[in-house]
């Protein structure tokens, strides 16, 4: 079985005014509220700032959503650590694991480069403290109780509180991009998603996570890895590719300031932390073409989770029409196909 989820960008509505985007928030989050009924696993929401997106704080999202849904697992992929103090997330993880009843995946991310640089944060920079919080993360959730002298934080005895629902603590998730990233994680046994990059590419990454989970000496499955890929679907292949060609557009032009990406380099994960975004990364197609896709890709990396962004910040009608397809006609072949 390939668990469906949904990855939200939840993008910006450029030039709106006030009872509008109250409007169009209203919109969304009934929208989500209809993905439980459509089948979905869960929705992971992203974190992003400054433009393109109104998900700065995607906790609230998540609180928001908590009321609306009794079994849609909520998450986010990933929360941007380097912007927070550990002790507020923290304990925000706790809160929300009970508001959900127990609905809580934990995602963590380095964040992307042109947000950062607004606050005056490089991604040497933050990888540094995103570095030392996630060792903070870890320890509080393993222990309930967290003693740490770093460079950026000094903890003595911190109870966060209420501690987690789930025990002994909530599924956690690690955005990577690369095989190294894909090591750290498995050192931590945290699941790990991914996208960008070829099947190929994206198989060796996870193979790297697996190797290091075989050295630890704990055992994986496909349920450890999530492959995020961008869906455009329609009821016919023109209709799709036409959907396709826009959100691509609208893709391309938000990532044009992010030095991770490049046409120069190859599609693999460089040591300068260059990537060159794969074809495969697109799937576009009619429900049966684009679950026959989806199906191939999660088998040729072993991957059980797969994260559907749907309709990349498209007008929010054509996305409503986008996951009512997706849930009625991809879901069930997805839950009942084989890896």
């Amino acid at each position: 079985m390939i668990k469906p989820w949904l990855f939200e960008f939840f993008p910006e509505l450029s030039g709106a005014l006030a009872p509008e985007v109250e409007q169009y928030f209203g919109r969304y989050l009934r929208l989500w509220a209809r993905d439980e009924e459509l089948g979905f696993e869960g929705i992971f929401f992203s974190e992003h700032h400054f433009g393109g997106s109104f998900s700065p704080s995607p906790h609230l999202l998540i609180a928001a959503m908590a009321g609306r849904t009794t079994r849609l697992r909520l998450g986010v992929m990933g929360t941007v650590l380097p912007y927070y103090h550990p002790a507020r997330v923290l304990e925000e993880i706790g809160m929300l694991d009970h508001l959900t009843g127990g609905r809580l995946e934990v995602g963590t991310a380095v964040g992307v480069p042109q947000e950062l640089s607004r606050l005056n944060l490089s991604m040497a920079q933050a990888r540094e403290r995103y570095d030392e919080i996630v060792e903070i993360l870890d320890m509080a959730l393993r222990d309930g109780v967290v003693s740490h002298r770093g460079k950026h934080f000094e903890l003595s005895g911190l109870r966060p509180l209420p501690p987690p629902l789930q025990q002994p603590r909530p599924p956690q998730w690690t955005a990577i991009m690369g095989a190294e990233g894909a090591r750290r994680a498995a050192r931590r046994r945290s699941k790990i998603c991914t996208g960008f990059s070829s099947t190929e590419v994206v198989k060796g990454v996870f193979d790297a996570y697996r190797d290091e989970a075989q050295s630890a000496g704990f055992q994986i499955g496909s349920e450890w890895f999530g492959l995020r890929r961008r869906v455009s679907l329609g009821a016919t292949i023109d209709e799709a590719r036409e959907s396709a060609a826009a959100a691509a557009a609208r893709f391309n032009a938000f990532v044009a300031q992010d030095q991770r990406f490049s046409a120069k380099v190859p599609d693999a994960p460089a040591q300068s932390g260059a990537f060159k975004i794969s074809e495969e990364e697109y799937i576009t197609g009619t429900p049966k073409d684009v679950a026959a896709a989806i199906i191939q890709q999660c088998r040729a990396t072993g991957a059980g989770n797969f994260l559907a962004v749907l309709h990349w910040s498209a007008p929010i009608a054509e996305v409503e029409r986008a996951h009512a397809m997706f849930g009625r006609e991809v879901i069930p072949l997805l839950r009942s196909a084989s890896l």
